[in-house]
């Protein structure tokens, strides 16, 4: 990617108070973007503290403004804000999720129905109604990017978390016929499938032996860190990935090949 490909452009990033959704923040503006870093209400102080230290490093600058992406209202706030600080909107990068969230593994048969259809509301639902919101900021400006994040569960599908793994595999069936749809209006939509990464969220919902193990099974045997998904989300949020749509790029060193 163009050093300076995102200069100038705007983006939506959802999930950002914090973690990963944090880091993109940090790099969309390093690479010259500007971002409406959203999230949780709860999130509002270290979401604008992260937005404003963003800023500060520039060249490009972040707002945060409080989003719930399940709901229609919240969301059409956040593209608005978009409108009236940067003048309109060139993409999304929907990073929010439930995944710290989860607590301790345990059976599917253990599951309730309202633990599924909570991670199912927010993971799948949520990522449906932020496409559905910037679609028309979208086409006003002539098309634009949509990258969704999916995880590589979706193809692993280990034991202890069935409602989180069955979510990522119907975001990349989101992806997949997103990109149909919306092809003819000049937008893309792909998908970033990580690992497993190893931050704080990570070990609300894994042991230790675990992240470690999971790393030795890489062909760069090593843990994941956010900055390692860096480069895949910019390329496919910005202008060189005008091509390509549809798909699904796996960021996990090499332990899941596709």
């Amino acid at each position: 990617m163009s050093s300076n490909g995102h200069r100038g452009r705007t983006v939506l990033v959802t999930g950002a108070g914090g973690g990963i959704g944090a880091v993109y923040v940090r790099a969309l503006t390093a690479a010259g973007a500007n971002v409406v870093a959203a999230d949780l209400s709860a999130t509002a102080d270290p979401g604008t503290e992260n937005a404003e230290k963003a800023t500060a490093a520039g060249p490009g600058r972040a707002v945060f403004t409080p989003v719930d992406i399940t709901d229609d209202t919240s969301l059409a706030a956040a593209v608005e804000v978009a409108t009236t600080e940067f003048g309109g909107l060139d993409g999304l990068l929907n990073n929010a999720a439930i995944y710290a969230g989860l607590g301790p593994k345990k059976p599917l048969t253990e599951l309730t129905t309202d633990e599924w259809d909570r991670v199912l509301t927010v993971n799948v639902r949520g990522a449906f109604q932020a496409v559905r919101a910037v679609v028309p900021a979208l086409t006003a400006r002539g098309g634009g990017r949509i990258v969704l994040i999916s995880s590589t569960v979706a193809r692993t599908g280990p034991a202890g978390f069935a409602h989180y793994v069955a979510s990522k595999a119907a975001v990349e069936g989101l992806t997949r016929a997103a990109a149909r749809e919306l092809g003819p209006a000049g937008i893309t939509v792909n998908c970033v499938a990580p690992g497993l990464v190893s931050n704080e969220g990570t070990r609300a919902v894994n042991t230790e032996d675990y992240i470690a193990k999971v790393a030795g099974t890489r062909s760069v045997p090593r843990e994941m860190t956010p900055e390692d998904l860096v480069g895949a989300a910019l390329w496919l949020a910005g202008p060189d990935s005008g091509f390509v749509s549809g798909q699904t790029v796996v960021v996990d060193g090499g332990g899941v090949f596709v």
